[in-house]
């Protein structure tokens, strides 16, 4: 059945055609909001690898009637997340019970779940070839600018552009992103075998000063890897970044033959700097708000940044729903309330389950597995949230 919505007069501009941008764009036309997406790239895509869509992103995604291109795109990892020691051995396996008892987590490609979000966007609302170079609010709207002059008049403006967001330097936060210590080697290698993975787990090997992920992707036809290293303190905040197969070898030398029988078949892989930012004193200001990475940029540990970035969207859509242009400022201080300390939240908890995979001290690798398998409580906080709604969300449990 149709849900029923307050129409809303108000027109909003999205920057960034990213997952938050066309999720926040498709969330608010559901709900009655003209909703525009102004993107810099001369078309729409996205790099990179695999992404997991948990249960309170993926449910939230389903509403938008996208349910049959997204199993059509994705893998069910929902038999379990398995976290073993180097070699192999095992530690702990998450599968919270759902309706079917079983975890409701699908990896996807990034740029298979682009091509799936923009379908529930007409093509005229999203406008490419649009680079931001400045913002200006009064008491009545928000005129942009763009690179080519081409200007644009909003009653509300979304930053969704990523963690080197123009829109949040327009709010006047000129933080650099926070280096982790760490950088990620991604990859993906072509499944040519039935017996080439445990279909429907994923899987991280934890062992001294690093990890690995695995996890496949697009309908089980590739295998998404993220191999998590030491930091040599040149790589970028990029996914393009060239990595070599053979330094990837070398750095999980000794670790279980599985991990190895992946790497072999590696062709091309690219080392990701990870980086994420310090936790802002707010989101908005008057008729501008942040959204996604532009405002929580989050470490990959607990795989909730698409996750969250896809409640962000929601939860604004929810506010802004009804909202004349008078009402615009107070709805994006709703939104702000609803999301910004529950973000933060999984933003630090990102940065502590990094630190603690990645643990070096020997002597305390029997107390950080332990502390792994306390973790649960907080996976289940993560995945029964739902975003569409004015309701806040529970407090976080206590954890490790």
């Amino acid at each position: 059945m149709r849900r029923s919505v307050m129409v809303s007069g108000i027109r909003v501009a999205i920057i960034g055609a990213g997952i938050g941008g066309l999720t926040a764009a498709a969330a608010l036309r559901r709900r009655g909001v003209e909703a525009e997406v102004f993107e810099q790239a001369p078309q729409l895509g996205e790099v990179g690898a695999g992404v997991a869509l948990a249960s309170n992103g993926w449910s939230l995604l389903e509403r938008l009637g996208l349910i049959e291109g997204l199993e059509a795109i994705g893998s069910s990892l929902g038999n379990g997340y398995y976290q073993l020691r180097e070699d192999g051995s095992f530690i702990s396996m998450l599968r919270p019970p759902g309706a079917t008892g079983r975890m409701r987590v699908f990896g996807v490609h990034r740029a298979d779940l682009i091509d799936v979000l923009r379908t529930a966007v007409p093509e005229s609302a999203i406008r490419t070839g649009h680079r931001l170079t400045g913002l200006a609010q009064d008491g009545d709207g928000v005129d942009l600018t763009f690179e080519h002059g081409a200007t644009y008049r909003a009653d509300a403006v979304i930053g969704a552009d990523g963690i080197h967001s123009v829109v949040r330097s327009e709010l006047g936060f000129v933080d650099a992103p926070v280096p982790s210590g760490t950088a990620a080697y991604r990859a993906l290698v072509p499944v040519d075998s039935e017996d080439m993975w445990e279909w429907g787990t994923s899987k991280l090997w934890i062992g001294p000063g690093r990890h690995f992920l695995v996890y496949p992707v697009r309908a089980d036809r590739l295998i998404n890897i993220v191999a998590v290293v030491p930091a040599l303190g040149g790589e970028r905040d990029s996914w393009s970044a060239p990595g070599d197969p053979r330094e990837l070898a070398n750095a999980f030398a000794g670790w279980d033959p599985v991990i190895h029988d992946l790497i072999d078949r590696i062709e091309h892989t690219f080392l990701w700097g990870l980086f994420d930012r310090a936790p802002l004193p707010g989101w908005t200001e008057g008729r501008v708000a942040l959204l996604g990475d532009s405002a929580h940029a989050m470490l990959p540990h607990l795989g909730q940044g698409a996750n969250q970035t896809i409640e962000d969207g929601f939860a604004l859509a929810a506010a802004l729903e009804g909202v004349d242009s008078a009402g615009v400022g107070a709805a994006l201080q709703v939104y702000e309330a609803l999301r910004r300390e529950r973000a933060t939240t999984v933003q630090r908890v990102s940065r502590e389950s990094g630190n603690l995979f990645d643990m070096e001290e020997q002597a305390r690798f029997e107390d950080r597995d332990e502390r792994i398998r306390r973790i649960a409580p907080f996976y289940a906080w993560l995945n029964q949230h739902d975003a569409d709604s004015l309701v806040a969300p529970d407090p976080a449990p206590t954890h490790g």
